[in-house]
């Protein structure tokens, strides 16, 4: 008799091996990849980027479970000279304070002191904006979570170099514009970060850079952070701005920043900044020192303020499905994480903060100059330890840096190749001498100095600028001082029916300040 040759036929244990082992494998892959992550190679990469770009020095920090894992320094503090960056040279921050700010508040929540929902006037009587019903209505999670109706930057001249403090700041902001419905649209705007910072002096009673050093900076161990430029004396080993601009690095002076503080007014370490993250990553821990409760973290994390997510950003991030704003930082997904970040922009000075909450990573990266090689850096430590196909970031973000940079400076060079020969002003010089100002800025002044006009623009003293003939009444401003942000711009004289001066009109090509917004009225 034959046989019918028996077939083995795996049991439900074996398959329940084979599951579990699989399932292993797929839960343990993002560690083991990360236990893989080459720090050697990252090193080599991070040396090279800062060759390769128009940056004097930059430091970076990477913080994997609680740890320090990489903390170190490329290039110089300041081009002119050949001190070394290392893990605890300073730079500005700048908007990676925003997420100081809103914990500040989340530990007045904690407290009971305060509420998310608290309205703003309750806290600062004088609050205004555009609309009644808006500045009724403004709670203190709108401030944090740029959903006030104001427009990206709108108002920022305010505070940049003016002796105006926040209070007067804020209030000045009323005679700002909607850009679009409360609640309804995203304007990254300072000055809502400006005003919960007055918020939170309301309740505490302290400024908010004494509060910052004293609720962070010491339970957090960040020793040499401060947050006034006024503190920079008495630190050593202090990064020198630099602006780049036509091919050139130049470096300029620090500015104070202090009136704006709440949005941007730290001063940090890459060392400092890996207490402030592992803390973060720690759901509000670091040692013995809890800052604030998982619960308070929760509610910073959640986007409050989804953003549009575009073909062009869907082409240059595939994997990323969802972006937004909470309340302090940006929030999305990358390859398959929860990114928790956010960047800064000082003069003369640009920073990368980015978390990854799920494998206990955290990132920060700070240079003395204005490119885009700090979220560049950011992405390629996290595609080191998130997998996936390498991209070589540096290299990419260098070609659209550069391509922006040709853009902006057309829009400058634009401005001089608009002359139309031959013409003259309606007016003698001194037909457009005279005081002008508005509610929203305050005063400036024209006046005619050894045969040529200047312009003041009176809150600021560094905004001086001699007037050029351009054509007709209209006249190329050419700023005495160098600035960071914006070069050459133009000033255009209205005149009324019978031929007198009555506004003038500011253009400054920029991307960050605002010049059309200031109402320029002829004072008569």
């Amino acid at each position: 008799m034959h046989r019918r040759a028996s077939v083995q036929r795996p049991g439900i244990f074996a398959l329940g091996r084979v599951v579990f082992v699989l399932f292993l494998a797929a839960f343990l892959a993002p560690a083991l990849a990360a236990q893989q992550v080459d720090l050697h190679a990252l090193d080599a990469y991070f040396a090279k980027a800062q060759h390769d770009w128009p940056v004097p020095g930059l430091s970076v920090a990477i913080v994997k479970d609680g740890k320090i894992v990489l903390e170190k320094g490329y290039g110089v503090r300041d081009i002119r000279h050949d001190e070394a960056v290392d893990e605890h040279t300073l730079y500005a921050i700048a908007s990676n304070s925003k997420a100081f700010t809103a914990a500040a508040l989340a530990q007045q929540v904690d407290a009971g002191t305060l509420s998310w929902d608290d309205r703003v006037v309750d806290h600062l009587s004088w609050f205004r904006l555009y609309d009644d019903y808006v500045t009724q209505e403004m709670r203190v999670r709108d401030l944090l979570s740029h959903r006030s109706g104001l427009g990206t930057f709108s108002g920022d001249l305010l505070w940049y170099g003016t002796s105006y403090s926040p209070e007067e700041v804020i209030r000045r902001a009323r005679h700002l514009p909607a850009a679009y419905s409360f609640r309804d649209g995203y304007g990254y705007t300072n000055l809502m970060f400006i005003t919960a910072g007055e918020v939170l002096r309301s309740v505490t009673g302290e400024d908010w850079h004494e509060y910052i050093e004293g609720a962070f900076f010491e339970p957090l161990g960040m020793t040499r952070s401060v947050a006034t430029t006024d503190d920079l004396p008495m630190r050593d080993n202090v990064a020198t701005p630099h602006k780049n601009a036509r091919g050139e690095v130049r470096p300029i002076e620090w500015y104070g920043w202090n009136t704006m503080g709440a949005a941007g007014g730290i001063i940090s370490s890459v060392h400092d900044m890996a207490q402030w993250i592992i803390a973060q990553l720690n759901g509000g821990i670091k040692g013995e020192a809890r800052i604030f409760s998982e619960d308070r973290q929760r509610e910073m994390w959640t986007v409050l303020n989804p953003w549009f997510v575009s073909p062009g950003y869907k082409k240059r991030y595939p994997s990323t499905h969802f972006r937004g704003y909470g309340l302090g930082w940006v929030l999305a997904d990358y390859r398959g994480r929860k990114i928790v970040s956010h960047g800064g922009g000082y003069d003369g000075m640009f920073s990368h903060v980015a978390l990854v909450p799920e494998e206990g990573l955290g990132v920060v990266v700070l240079t003395n100059a204005m490119t885009g090689i700090a979220p560049a850096l950011v992405n390629r430590v996290l595609d080191a330890y998130l997998g996936g196909e390498p991209r070589d970031w540096s290299a990419e973000e260098h070609r659209r840096w550069l391509d922006s940079r040709a853009a902006f400076e057309a829009k400058q060079d634009a401005l001089e190749e608009s002359r139309v020969p031959g013409t003259q002003p309606s007016l003698a010089l001194d037909g457009y001498a005279g005081a002008y100002g508005g509610p929203l800025y305050g005063d400036a002044s024209v006046m005619l100095e050894n045969g040529h006009l200047v312009l003041r623009l009176l809150p600021n003293p560094d905004l001086v600028a001699d007037l050029e003939h351009l054509h007709y009444d209209t006249f190329l401003i050419r700023w005495r001082k160098e600035l960071a942000w914006f070069g050459i711009g133009t000033a255009r004289f209205v005149l009324d029916a019978a031929g007198h001066v009555e506004e003038m009109k500011l253009d400054v090509p920029n991307e960050d300040f605002w010049f059309h917004e200031l109402e320029m009225k002829r004072k008569r």
